[in-house]
Order: structure tokens, then C-alpha cells, then sequence
């Protein structure tokens, strides 16, 4: 018996960050992606325990502020690449000046001063990302994922996708699909 999974990674976070906070005893409510609002200061000894026990699940407190925004930034790219078609139309680097409320380009520079890539390098990583995800779940053709991630054609998706990967979209779904099978016999 084989099980294909789709998750909302988002939502996955949100739930195990939850948790944990509830765990300590912490008077909170985590709101959007990366983003908890407390209620009441939390005792130092509690929120170094907090640290500790997020590290486990790779989870991270962010306390400067460059880094702040960064994540902000992560968080408003990734919920425009899940987002409808209507979102995912718009501009990336005015759609992040009204969401974050400042320039598209000091958002640049703390982004890439802070991550050492580009935001645009960021989002082709990250829509590569959605598009295998796509691929390994949905059974949509590579026209409707081309159209659904806002490519201008198929044939620059998957020449993204190749340079990305270094294999292009068919070849990672048949990849994919003799991976499953060599599971299945094994």
C-alpha cells in the first residue's frame, strides 16, 4: 500500500508552532505565516526553552530587524506563489511595496544583504518548488502549471526548470513516477 501526500506546509508550521507554545503554557495566537502575537511578556528562562524546543523542527525565532523583514518578505513571495491567479498576476516588486510598505528596493538590498541571493533568484527557486510539487501531485499538464505560476510559455518554464534541476519537467515526473514504482516493488 503507497500514500500520495499533499500538504500546506503554512498550515503544517502554524499547527506544530502552535503546539509548542501551548506546551509552555504561552498566552499567544499565531497569525499569519511567521508571525505569533503574545498576549504577555514571557519570562526569559520560558522563551529560551521555546527556542530550544522550536530547533528541533528547524524553527527559528527572528530578532533583529532586517531579518524581520526578510521573513516578511519570504512569507508575502511564498503566499503570492500559492495565492489564486489574480495575485500571482501582479508585479512582484510592487505587490511587496504595498504589502510591506516600503521601496522595492530597500526591500531588495536588506533581502539580498541578508539571504545573499536576489529576491527574484528567491521566488525562481521557489516557483520551481510549487511547479514539482505540482507535478508530483496534480494532474495537471505543464501548459495549465505554466499558466497557473504566471510563466510567459511552457518552453520558459522548462527552460527555468531544467537550469533549476538540471532535468527538465518531463523527464522529473518519469524520475519520479519509476521512483514510485522501484518503492512499490521493493
Amino acid at each position: 500500500m503507497e500514500l500520495y501526500i499533499k500538504y500546506n506546509i503554512d498550515q503544517m508550521c502554524k499547527v506544530l508552532l502552535q503546539q509548542q507554545l501551548d506546551k509552555f503554557d504561552i498566552d499567544c495566537k499565531v497569525t499569519e505565516p511567521g508571525y505569533v502575537k503574545f498576549r504577555e511578556n514571557i519570562p526569559m528562562e520560558k522563551y529560551n526553552q521555546l527556542i530550544d524546543s522550536l530547533k528541533e523542527y528547524g524553527i527559528e525565532i527572528v530578532d533583529n530587524q532586517k531579518s524581520i523583514l526578510v521573513q516578511k518578505i519570504k512569507n508575502a513571495i511564498i503566499e503570492m506563489l500559492y495565492a489564486d491567479k489574480g495575485v500571482q498576476s501582479l508585479k512582484i516588486s510592487s505587490y511587496l511595496s504595498e504589502k510591506l510598505n516600503e521601496s522595492y528596493r530597500t526591500l531588495s538590498q536588506v533581502f539580498s544583504e541578508v539571504t545573499f541571493i536576489s529576491i527574484e533568484n528567491f521566488i525562481i527557486l521557489h516557483k520551481i518548488e510549487r511547479v514539482k510539487q505540482l507535478l508530483m501531485t496534480e494532474s495537471l499538464s505543464l501548459t495549465e502549471i505554466s499558466f497557473m505560476m504566471n510563466y510567459s510559455s511552457v518552453a520558459y518554464l522548462s527552460q527555468q526548470f531544467k537550469n533549476i534541476t538540471g532535468v527538465t519537467p518531463t523527464t522529473f515526473q518519469k524520475i519520479m513516477r519509476q521512483k514510485r514504482i522501484a518503492e512499490n516493488n521493493i
